[in-house]
């Protein structure tokens, strides 16, 4: 038995020493591709991860003169406060509702311009299609912001007077609960739909031609080639971007709505990222906003996982 046991200890040491050295033979390898690497990775270790320590802020009572090691540690208190607001509430369901409403219009869009954009053979038009679709993105929201106060204001806005020129009311897009979140909405998927859009059409590149070509020779019309042939190839690229999409739910937009939003909308615009800049810059209250970041953090988190597995258990890749 004594012999047996060092038998397999011996074999599995020399398991080990030929993965090690396969490994240092791959690193060695592929040698320049990790130092093309090595300023993302430095990146993402400097200004992601080195900063998660300020995390701690939410269990403690923060005082800026101590610091955050400094400062006194009260466990939960900050998340137990938290639950017993009723703006945090509030807060949270102003979040999921614009999350959810721009996941449900914005997801499909840029799937349906690039199938479209697909079927499109003059390679001029489809190009200038595309960066016609696609430059609002390179905007800021602060730029953004300005144009549409110009074109939605409910005095002097271009869009209110047209509908005025044609014999109806003013609607108050950017100051009435009812058409807020719809132009929130609208104007984050008119922003971001064309950049999207370009995932798929990469996607789409990858489809091997032969297909369509056998598709044609049976007989198969140009929807039934999309539905049988072009979906299922880029169904793997679609359940990525869903994943990633459904892992930041709870991310509703902050630069869009801090620049439009104002205390009259606040009832339905307040999201979770506005709360905390109000709570933590504001109002000082450090500690509580590292506590409403935390508890937004790792419900995107528990999504992603859930997601990510839904995916799998659909026969999909998924992310990890």
């Amino acid at each position: 038995m004594f012999m047996e046991a060092k038998v397999l200890e011996k074999k599995k040491t020399r398991k080990t020493e030929i993965r090690s050295n396969n490994l240092c033979r791959y690193f060695l390898k592929h040698k320049y591709l990790y130092f093309m690497l090595l300023p993302a990775i430095v990146y993402y270790i400097i200004f992601h991860y080195v900063p998660m320590y300020g995390a701690i802020i939410a269990f403690k009572n923060f005082n800026v003169s101590k610091g955050i090691l400094g400062s006194d540690w009260i466990g939960l208190a900050n998340f137990k406060q938290l639950f017993q607001m009723d703006k945090f509430y509030q807060v949270i369901w102003n979040t999921l509702t614009i999350s959810l409403k721009r996941l449900i219009v914005g997801f499909p869009t840029p799937i349906i311009m690039a199938l479209l954009l697909n079927e499109v053979k003059r390679t001029t038009f489809k190009k200038t299609i595309q960066t016609a679709i696609y430059l609002p993105h390179f905007i800021s929201w602060v730029i953004l912001g300005g144009m549409l106060v110009n074109l939605l204001s409910l005095d002097n806005g271009l869009v209110n007077g047209i509908i005025t020129a044609f014999g109806g009311s003013p609607i108050g897009f950017l100051t009435d609960d009812k058409y807020f979140v719809k132009t929130l909405v609208v104007s984050m998927v008119w922003k971001e739909f064309g950049w999207n859009t370009i995932i798929y059409m990469a996607a789409l590149l990858g489809i091997d031609p032969q297909l369509y070509e056998a598709a044609i020779v049976d007989g198969a019309s140009r929807w039934k080639q999309t539905i049988h042939i072009t979906i299922p190839c880029i169904m793997s690229t679609i359940v990525v971007v869903f994943i990633l999409r459904l892992g930041g739910l709870m991310e509703a937009g902050f630069e869009q709505i801090f620049v439009l939003y104002h205390p009259g909308v606040y009832k339905v615009a307040d999201i979770i990222d506005t709360y905390v800049y109000r709570t933590g810059l504001a109002e000082g209250k450090f500690a509580m906003a590292s506590a409403v970041g935390l508890f937004k953090s790792l419900i995107n988190f528990i999504l992603l996982v859930l997601a990510n597995k839904m995916s799998r258990m659909a026969g999909e890749e998924g992310v990890f």
